[in-house]
């Protein structure tokens, strides 16, 4: 419980400032590419259910045409028109979603956690999953991440976020944490 409670918010506090000046140059690089390729802005910043059910703008870089809203559903699949070339390599490395390393160190969400539904997704749930879901922060990664991601349905995702909810500890963040940056090296799409 003091992990929970205090621990794990001051890892995320060290290590978000920490990667974000670790990585300030890659972030002006993914900014600059942005940039060049398509304008401002770079970062687009999307709604998103976090702890308690509080909404908050989830920060990543623009991998879309700038009028996405407008012409194309909320949803992408894959050879969406509508994703820009340095935004299909954005996705593909990951790297659009370094930008919410802001998030964890606002406090919106965890280095660890379920992924932040949007406000939609949210409300789609049963009143009491949702808001069990909603006692932690939500992630960067999380467990259904590293479990498999886009390869299981809504419903496996939903089990492993409640089973993840229902016993935080610094091993289960750690080990979690660790398989990420495994998957993302060695660009394990499927699973992350």
């Amino acid at each position: 419980m003091v992990y929970e409670v205090y621990g794990k918010r001051l890892i995320d506090l060290v290590a978000s400032a920490i990667g974000l000046v670790l990585l300030a140059p890659v972030l002006l690089w993914g900014a600059w590419l942005v940039w060049r390729h398509d304008g401002r802005p770079v970062l687009f910043a999307h709604p998103r259910t976090g702890q308690g059910g509080r909404e908050f703008p989830l920060f990543k870089f623009r991998s879309m045409v700038r009028n996405a809203a407008d012409i194309g559903p909320s949803h992408t699949d894959a050879g969406d028109p509508r994703i820009t070339p340095i935004g299909v390599w954005l996705r593909r490395t990951s790297l659009d979603e370094l930008p919410q390393l802001f998030n964890v160190l606002r406090g919106d969400m965890s280095l660890v956690g379920p992924r932040p539904d949007t406000p939609g997704q949210t409300a789609a749930l049963p009143p009491e999953v949702a808001a069990r879901r909603g006692t932690v922060r939500p992630g960067i990664t999380g467990l259904a991440q590293v479990s498999g991601r886009s390869g299981l349905t809504s419903e496996h995702r939903l089990s492993l976020d409640l089973a993840y909810v229902s016993q935080v500890t610094f091993a289960q963040d750690l080990g979690i944490l660790v398989r990420t940056v495994w998957q993302v090296v060695t660009r394990r799409d499927a699973a992350w």
